[in-house]
C-alpha cells in the first residue's frame, strides 16, 4: 500500500501536520498536510480563504486519520478490528455501529463482485508473500490449504445485536482492499464539515477524492494514470472535481517465476494471482466504492465489468494485450 499509484500533480512533498503556504491569491490560502496511518500515507491539500479556519480543518481531517487508525488497523492488536480477528472464531462480538456497517458492506461487496472482493483473502496473501514483502511462489499443498480459510461466507453478522462472528477457526480479515477508500471519504467528510470548498484527498496515492476544484483550475483536480507498462510515463489524464479515482495495479507489487509475473492482485477464488489485465483505474462518487471495485474489475475483465459496472462509474482498463489499447469503457 505503500506504492504510489498515482502521480498527483497538484501535491508536491508533504509534510507531517498542517502547514499554511503563502496565499495564492489576495483572497486564498493553502494548507496541506500528510500522516501515516493504517499501513499507508495519507495526504490532504485545501483551500481557502481563512487561514485558520483552513489550518483548522486540515488538522481535524489528519485526526480523523488516526482515529480510523484505532478502529481499523490490522497492525494494531489494540483496534476493534483486530479484536474481531482474535475472538469471532471462539464467539460473536460485539462491535460499534461503525465497525459493523462497515462490515455488513465488505460482505455485499463480495456478494455482488461473486466472490472477488473478498477481505477474508489475507491466507492467501501471506503464502504468497505479498504481507509484508514482494512475493514468491507457494507450494500447491500452501495455497489449497490457505483456500480452506478463505471465504467471505465464514463472516456472520447479527444486524440485531450487532456482533460479528466467523464460521470456524483459520479466518481472518485484511481491511488491506477497503480501509483506504472508507478513510478518504471520511477525511473529505471533516473537510466539508469545517467549510472546505476545495481539497484533494489521498489514500497512499492509489485512492483519491477532490473536494470542488482548485483555485487555479474550474475544471477540477487533474490527476495522471500511469502506465502499467512504463510506470515513468502516464497514459492518460482525468479531472475529478467532487468525486474519486482508485487504481490497482500489476507493478505495485509483484514478482516473477516461471517465466511468468506474478501480481498481488488475488483472485480470493482460485488462490492464484489474477491474470490477463495490468491495470484498472475507476472514477465513482465515493472513495471507498472506487477502491472496492478495482480489484473485481481487473479480476473479472472487460465483459463482466461492461456489463454490471453502474451507470455513474467511469472504468480506464489496461489489458495484458498488445493487440488492445488501454481505454476507458463505453
Amino acid at each position: 500500500m505503500k506504492h504510489h499509484v498515482l502521480s498527483l500533480l497538484l501535491i508536491s512533498a508533504l509534510v507531517i501536520g498542517a502547514q499554511t503556504k503563502p496565499a495564492i491569491t489576495p483572497e486564498m490560502s493553502r494548507a496541506e498536510g500528510s500522516v501515516d496511518t493504517m499501513g499507508s500515507t495519507f495526504t490532504v491539500v485545501a483551500y481557502g480563504e481563512d487561514r485558520d479556519q483552513l489550518q483548522s480543518a486540515v488538522q481535524s481531517a489528519l485526526e480523523e486519520a488516526r482515529r480510523l487508525d484505532q478502529l481499523l488497523s490490522n497492525y494494531r492488536p489494540e483496534s476493534e478490528w483486530s479484536q474481531v480477528n482474535r475472538e469471532a472464531a471462539d464467539h460473536p462480538v460485539h462491535v460499534s455501529p461503525e465497525l459493523f456497517n462497515l462490515l455488513a458492506a465488505c460482505v455485499e461487496y463480495s456478494r455482488q463482485s461473486e466472490g472477488t472482493f473478498d477481505i477474508t483473502v489475507g491466507p492467501l496473501m501471506k503464502i504468497w508473500g505479498f504481507y509484508k514483502g514482494s512475493g514468491h511462489l507457494p507450494h500447491r499443498a500452501e495455497v489449497r490449504g490457505a483456500l480452506d480459510n478463505v471465504g467471505y461466507q465464514g463472516i456472520i453478522l447479527d444486524a440485531k445485536n450487532q456482533t460479528v462472528k466467523f464460521a470456524r477457526k483459520g479466518l481472518e480479515m485484511d481491511p488491506g482492499g477497503i480501509g483506504k477508500g472508507y478513510a478518504v471519504d471520511k477525511l473529505a467528510d471533516v473537510l466539508k464539515e469545517n467549510g472546505i470548498r476545495s481539497a484533494l484527498i489521498s489514500g497512499g496515492g492509489s485512492s483519491i477524492y477532490a473536494i470542488g476544484n482548485p483555485p487555479t483550475d474550474p475544471q477540477g483536480w487533474k490527476v495522471n494514470i500511469k502506465d502499467p507498462r512504463n510506470t515513468s510515463k502516464s497514459v492518460a489524464s482525468v479531472y475529478l472535481k467532487d468525486n474519486s479515482m482508485s487504481t490497482s495495479g500489476s507493478y505495485e507489487k509483484f514478482f516473477y517465476a516461471e517465466g511468468k509475473l506474478w501480481s498481488h492482485i488475488m483472485d480470493p477464488r482460485s488462490g492464484y494471482p489474477s491474470m490477463g489485465m495490468l491495470s484498472v483505474s475507476i472514477v465513482t462518487p465515493r472513495t471507498i466504492d472506487s477502491e472496492a471495485w478495482c480489484k473485481p474489475y481487473y479480476i473479472l475483465g472487460r465483459d463482466w465489468t461492461q456489463k454490471h459496472k453502474p451507470r455513474n462509474f467511469r472504468v480506464f482498463m489496461c489489458e495484458d494485450r498488445t493487440d488492445v489499447p488501454c481505454a476507458w469503457l463505453q
